[in-house]
């Protein structure tokens, strides 16, 4: 019989960050040695890295730095380890994506990813050579293959490596979150655990990096396609199992199967945790927020919460002569449930002194909406103030479904750092206002009930320039998650004229979703890394 103590390590890496990143792994493979012996430590993919690591690739001196995180792996890591860590690696040819294997102070193995993925998310072919090659090791008497992400959403790395003569396939992973990832992620990796009938450990990192959010959720499968061990979402930690190969129809033991959360909490806790490690690894004091008494900032306040603690958040009501009374209580209401910092204050002066100082250029013509965004724009000359004088980060409040059809005003409610709810469509936003109502007391029940309405103008609601948010997200998910054209679209059931005139706003505001702030992705189409328009064309595909 032959058997493995494997620790999957679920960890939360920096971005060019080799040294902390290094000491994350000495750490963990120093914890493992204590309590198994033997163990085998098995890493995400790109740990030294850190992933997406982007044009850092491209530097001079990347071959330097992952030499010297090597070098201290070999020197300083227990010699009774396996160590199976993902890292840059250069040769004569070109730079690879590799997974190496660590143990008696010498790196044993080596494998380059062979499938690079180059879509939606990433551009992996921008950066890195494909390998070509399975790499099977002899591990405690184990034969265990490698492979690295994308080559398990192939059959043909994975078959390779079984024919080669693996007992066991262990797969480093930076796999993204969105909405229903894990679910796609075991369906997948089982169909090649059977199509080989060998047995797959998937590890995969947790974390937020820009806009990305990667969601752990490591496991095993069976040969058989069982899934066996499942490690929680969103949650950094070791995670133990044992693999023994005189068991094949169960080989995997010592670790449960965490139950896939239900889709809304999974949605929320990657807007926790992006946020999170975005006010974090860029190292903000804390966040401020213009808090309107609508359901887009109160969500926003909420995410905020709950990602950095209230200590480190501050709410801003910035009034105007529009604003209703019910918005003004609600704010404050919410703040005070949640004990963050509120402070109340009025645009008024501020935007008379801009009418002022425009009278001339103004003479002679109608209100229309620049009055309107005059008003955006003074709040987010606030807010900015704010943030330059005590180091917060402001977060922007729009929604995917206001992105999407340019329902926004550029340097007005887009000033700021990061869009919380940017990939979260409007019907969604109110999903999660009452889910987080069933954590505890947070969103006043009439912010979630009132009609939404920028409150720029008398009476002003925004289905007054917007189909109903129930239509337009539905064009929109059919729109920008699946491409589908007009035709299609419209052939849906969808009346034609809002059809066009949805989709003619998505075209023609990419030079606003080109200035916006970054924000959590969710989706499998989030705007920004996934979707890519040029500003200037001729070709309306909403046409």
């Amino acid at each position: 019989m032959a058997s493995l103590n494997i620790l999957m390590a679920q960890i939360n890496t920096l971005v060019g960050d080799f040294e902390g990143n290094t000491d994350k792994v000495v750490a963990c493979v120093q914890r493992a040695v204590q309590s198994h012996p033997s163990p085998v430590v098995v890493f995400p993919e790109l740990t030294l890295s850190g992933y997406p690591p982007e044009d850092l690739l491209l530097r001079p001196s990347i071959e330097l730095r992952v030499a010297q995180s090597l070098a201290r792996l070999c020197a300083e890591l227990p010699a009774e380890a396996w160590a199976i860590v993902g890292y840059p690696r250069t040769r004569d040819d070109g730079l690879y994506n590799v997974a190496g294997v660590i143990h008696g102070g010498e790196i044993v193995a080596e494998y380059s990813k062979q499938s690079l993925p180059n879509y939606q998310v990433f551009d992996e072919k921008r950066y890195f050579k494909p390998g070509s090659l399975p790499c099977v090791i002899d591990i405690e008497g184990v034969q265990v293959g490698l492979s690295v992400c994308e080559d398990i959403w192939e059959p043909g790395p994975t078959l390779a490596t079984a024919r080669a003569g693996a007992q066991l396939l262990i797969n480093l992973n930076s796999s993204p979150y969105h909405r229903g990832k894990r679910g796609e992620r075991w369906q997948l990796v089982a169909a090649r655990a059977t199509e080989a009938g060998i047995p797959i450990v998937y590890v995969n990192q947790v974390g937020g990096q820009d806009e990305l959010v990667f969601d752990g959720g490591s496991f095993a499968v069976t040969a058989g396609g069982d899934i066996a061990a499942a490690a929680p979402n969103f949650e950094e930690g070791d995670f133990w199992l044992q693999y023994d190969s005189d068991h094949a129809q169960a080989p995997f033991s010592g670790l449960q199967v965490y139950p896939p959360l239900e889709e809304i909490e999974a949605v929320w806790r990657a807007l926790v945790l992006g946020v999170r490690d975005y006010v974090n690894k860029n190292r903000f004091q804390g966040v401020v927020l213009g808090l309107s008494g609508g359901v887009d900032s109160a969500l926003t306040l909420a995410v905020a919460v709950d990602a950095l603690g209230p200590e480190r958040v501050e709410a801003v009501m910035m009034p105007f002569r529009y604003t209703s009374q019910m918005s003004v209580e609600d704010a404050a209401e919410q703040s005070d449930i949640l004990g963050v910092s509120h402070k109340v204050i009025s645009i008024e002066p501020i935007y008379e002194a801009f009418m002022a100082s425009l009278e001339e250029e103004f003479a002679g013509t109608e209100v229309d909406t620049t009055e309107e965004n005059l008003q955006a724009r003074c709040r987010g000359v606030l807010l900015m103030s704010i943030s330059n004088k005590k180091g917060y980060l402001v977060l922007t409040t729009g929604n995917k479904s206001e992105m999407a059809v340019g329902y926004s005003t550029l340097y007005g409610d887009m000033a700021g750092g990061f869009d919380v709810l940017k990939d979260v469509p409007k019907t969604l936003v109110f999903d999660l206002c009452r889910y987080r109502n069933t954590l505890g007391p947070c969103i006043p029940q009439r912010v979630i009930d009132r009609p939404p309405s920028a409150e720029l103008a008398p009476d002003q609601k925004d289905e007054d320039s917007l189909p109903p948010y129930e239509v337009l997200d539905q064009i929109l998910e059919m729109y920008i998650e699946r491409d589908m054209s007009a035709e299609a679209i419209i052939a849906t059931g969808m009346d034609r004229q809002q059809v066009q005139k949805v989709l003619r706003l998505v075209d023609i505001n990419e030079y606003k979703r080109r200035q916006a702030p970054i924000g959590v992705r969710i989706t499998k189409r989030g705007f920004g890394r996934d979707r890519r328009y040029p500003i200037t064309s001729g070709w309306r595909i909403g046409d």
